[in-house]
């Protein structure tokens, strides 16, 4: 899953989701050590939701369908990003507060972690600012953020141009996607609800 679904994922608690959102550039166990018990819980969820969803036989259904659409070794991230773009464009289904519309869950995650910025790693500072100025989150529910995110990661991975046309593989089968989301994402929320109550 991609930076919105750990988001989601955390629930209300401040801690928790900076932790996991730090996660996504915290290596080692010393660096972990480093921040206080509840937001290495924060850290400990986001390595549960990458596993969890990694070994799914739903996501590797959507994973395999990428792969053979000329993706290759990239296709689970053309698929983590996808998955935030459907997350995105049916938010009001997905999150937990069926009320509360994306941007201004957006917005809430921004402030929260804009406060805490000098305590993310300093590669995740960098990237940060741009997933605010950017507004990455909302952008996601269109098919053009899409096609951003995974845009920007060709240019950002070695070897990775081939998730240029990642956007246009996942729109192609969208429906198929969908319906393997709308499988998966139940499964995963019941995992976190279970190892993180």
């Amino acid at each position: 899953m991609n930076f919105l679904a750990h988001l989601v994922l955390s629930g209300p608690d401040p801690d928790l989701i900076f932790g996991n959102f730090a996660a996504e550039a915290v290596r080692g166990r010393a660096a972990v050590a480093a921040y206080p018990p509840a937001v290495q819980r924060g850290i400990r969820l986001h390595r549960l939701i990458d596993s969890f969803t990694d070994a799914h036989p739903v996501v590797r259904r959507s994973t395999a369908r990428l792969r053979a659409a000329g993706l290759g070794k990239w296709a689970g991230v053309a698929a983590d990003v996808g998955y935030d773009h459907l997350l995105a464009r049916h938010f009001a289904r997905y999150h937990y507060r069926p009320a509360e519309p994306l941007p201004a869950f957006a917005q809430r995650m921004y402030a929260l972690l804009h406060a805490r910025r000098t305590e993310l790693p300093e590669r995740l500072q960098h990237m940060f600012n741009y997933i605010r100025r950017d507004d990455w989150l909302t952008g996601y529910a269109q098919p053009e953020g899409l096609a951003r995110a995974l845009l920007g990661l060709s240019r950002r991975v070695p070897n990775g141009e081939v998730l240029a046309t990642g956007s246009a593989a996942f729109l192609a089968e969208v429906e198929a996607y969908e319906a393997d989301f709308a499988e998966f994402w139940p499964a995963l929320q019941n995992q976190v609800l279970t190892e993180f109550p």
